[in-house]
């Protein structure tokens, strides 16, 4: 009687509230029976996502694991039921049926937790609610008034949306996103397989993938111009007219949006979109979509909703974080209409979500507000999104456009470049610094979140973090070892104090003639004789002619045992002192010597050796300094290679 009471309330509900719905989500209790378990990866996942989870300590856990596969055979056989799409992250699947009996039967699997409307059939007429879009020509006078011939890119048009966030030095040091996988999911990428614009990408074979999570088929290029438009902001790649954020990287194109209409499947194709991401090894998606009301208003989000963690889209953004995902979103363009507040999964507690500024850094009216309604601050982040650059879908030429969609791309590229510099780094640590870099993070708002990131900054920011040194004193000398990623237009300044001296001055200049690395640093600091007891040293680093900056300092601390003590009956003496012209140095030696006599300067460096070997008894060495500057210099004389005397003297 309990089953037959359920199954007619199932009818009623069904009938009641459900007449026009035709497309469900099915929602399972667990994942028993599986065939696949969390010890046996490969089976689904790619190795490049194995080797994520590895590099990041990131647990391979249950969600992971595909969804029952008797399940979802049991959901087909249950009467007219077509199987659209999976989430094994939240497990439930979606389904298509008017079949109010195999939705009762569904409904009384012991497996099955809940069944749920969650849209209508999809229809023809096309209504874009994805995107704001302003668009309008630009022509080559303002395309080519903004070429650098410093840069290693002509940038043309695409200048300020790369510039405002230093975009211009990642790309000068050769982050360009090679290497670096983007998943940019959307509404469809209308002619991308012909356009100009693409025309690296495509000979580079720089796109990986493609599906539409909508129509359940690999093509993406015959759909809206949405994604392409996105997609041009990070992978244009026409020197002096239009570049992207992150020309070199490789893509996936998903299109998990369906402009016909607008119900809460699309964020569950999102979701879907998310896991083939993760599954296949993806390290950062673009997502330009947000969601507040739906063509049916029973599906409809309050404030409330946008919490961080509970609509379909916002948790599969977290739970794509949680694999490794670097997770870029759009805040939404209801900054001045009634909803007002950030879109979902624009909420979403793990999001980079971005909202849009000009190139004067002026906030756009239609940018959401935040924050999320659990109080996080949202947006976090600004970029160009007001007269954005765009590939024009007709010619791929650029033309500016208006919305937080594609602020998040241009964001999601200069995010793509940085990362691959530090690939050590995860993907929070990346978020954390570009907000930490960012143009207001002492004092960030919900309208701007922490600012405009600025790269370079991030950069250094993460140079310094992964800067490491080990400084040992051995036999009267620093031995100085360290470890900081360089390339070869970068170079390290050891500057030293020692307790004598007032103000830092340099020691050495070190450098490398390698690519961009880890490099490993080697330098010993004698201090044979020093009448000091420690040494303070700082590291500079020099990035061209344009940036220095101090990533770390040290101290040795030594006693006087340094000093040298002469073997009695060897006796030296040095005069005058001060000096103006010559300097007399007497040698008085009981047995035959190998003698060395070196003179160094105030900062180390040696401006005078000389060798001899001396017979027993006195030598007088007459030195002529008539080409030293004035100031402090460093006397040092070695008996048998061995140090017997470091003495101060002073050129007049």
């Amino acid at each position: 009687m309990i089953k037959i009471s359920t199954f007619f309330l199932f009818l009623i509900t069904c009938i009641s509230t459900n007449a026009q719905m035709s497309r469900y989500i099915v929602k399972f209790k667990n994942k028993n029976f599986n065939s696949c378990t969390v010890n046996n990866p490969s089976f689904f996942l790619t190795q490049r996502a194995i080797d994520r989870r590895l590099k990041y300590s990131i647990n391979i856990d249950p969600t992971d694991l595909p969804i029952t596969e008797r399940y979802i055979d049991s959901i087909r056989l249950s009467g007219n039921v077509s199987i659209l799409n999976k989430s094994k992250w939240l497990n439930q699947i979606a389904i298509s049926t008017n079949d109010i009996q195999a939705l009762a039967k569904i409904n009384s699997f012991s497996f099955v937790e809940q069944t749920q409307a969650i849209a209508a059939k999809s229809y023809l007429p096309v209504k874009n609610k994805t995107e704001l879009e302003n668009s309008s020509t630009i022509n080559s006078n303002d395309i080519f008034a903004r070429v650098t011939s410093a840069d290693y890119y002509n940038y043309g048009a695409s200048a300020s949306q790369i510039k405002i966030h230093q975009g211009d030095f990642l790309h000068n040091h050769g982050f360009k996103g090679s290497g670096m996988q983007l998943a940019v999911i959307d509404d469809g990428f209308y002619n991308y397989t012909t356009l100009p614009t693409f025309d690296s990408i495509r000979s580079h074979n720089q796109i990986l993938g493609t599906w539409d999570f909508v129509d359940n088929e690999a093509d993406v290029s015959n759909d809206d111009s949405h994604g392409m438009k996105c997609l041009s902001t990070i992978a244009a790649n026409l020197p002096g007219v239009f570049i992207g954020t992150a020309p070199q990287a490789s893509f996936y194109l998903f299109r998990s949006e369906d402009i016909n209409s607008e119900y809460p499947i699309e964020e569950h194709n999102l979701a879907a979109a998310a896991e083939k991401a993760d599954s296949l090894g993806v390290d950062i998606c673009s997502i330009s979509l947000g969601y507040n009301t739906f063509d049916s208003s029973i599906f409809d989000y309050t404030y409330n909703d946008m919490s961080g963690n509970k609509t379909i889209s916002a948790r599969a953004v977290n739970y794509a974080a949680k694999k490794g995902l670097l997770m870029v979103v759009s805040a939404g363009n209801e900054g001045d209409k009634t909803w007002h507040y950030i879109d979902t999964p624009g909420d979403a507690d793990s999001a980079f979500t971005i909202g849009a500024v000009d190139s004067n850094g002026v906030i756009g009216a239609y940018s959401s507000y935040g924050p999320n309604s659990n109080n996080q601050i949202k947006p976090t982040a600004v970029a160009i999104g007001t007269d954005a650059v765009v590939a024009n879908s007709s010619t791929g030429m650029p033309m500016f456009s208006n919305g937080t969609s594609f602020a998040c791309p241009n964001m999601a590229g200069i995010t793509t470049c940085l990362w691959q510099a530090f690939p050590e780094a995860s993907n929070m640590e990346i978020i954390k610094t570009l907000e930490q870099s960012a143009s207001i993070a002492n004092a960030p708002n919900n309208r701007m979140g922490y600012g405009i990131p600025d790269s370079k900054k991030a950069f250094v920011m993460l140079q310094k973090k992964y800067f490491s040194k080990q400084i040992n004193f051995n036999q009267c000398k620093g031995i100085l070892d360290f470890s900081i990623k360089t390339d070869n237009t970068m170079t390290i300044e050891i500057e030293r104090k020692l307790s004598s001296d007032n103000n830092y001055s340099n020691l050495t200049t070190l450098s490398n003639n390698d690519q961009y690395g880890l490099h490993a640093f080697h330098y010993i600091d004698d201090l044979y004789g020093l009448d000091i007891t420690k040494a303070d040293y700082k590291f500079k680093v020099s990035i061209g002619t344009d940036t220095s900056y101090y990533i770390d300092s040290a101290e040795i601390n030594y006693d006087l045992s340094c000093n040298p003590n002469l073997v009695e009956n060897d006796k030296i003496s040095i005069s005058p002192n001060p000096v103006i012209t010559t300097l007399n140095i007497e040698i008085d030696r009981l047995n035959k010597t190998s003698i060395e006599i070196a003179i160094q300067n105030n900062i180390g460096q040696t401006v005078f050796t000389k060798n001899y070997t001396q017979e027993a008894g006195i030598a007088i060495n007459k030195i002529n300094l008539y080409h030293l500057s004035k100031g402090i210099y460093h006397i040092q004389v070695y008996a048998d290679h061995e140090k017997i005397l470091t003495k101060k003297f002073i050129k007049l």
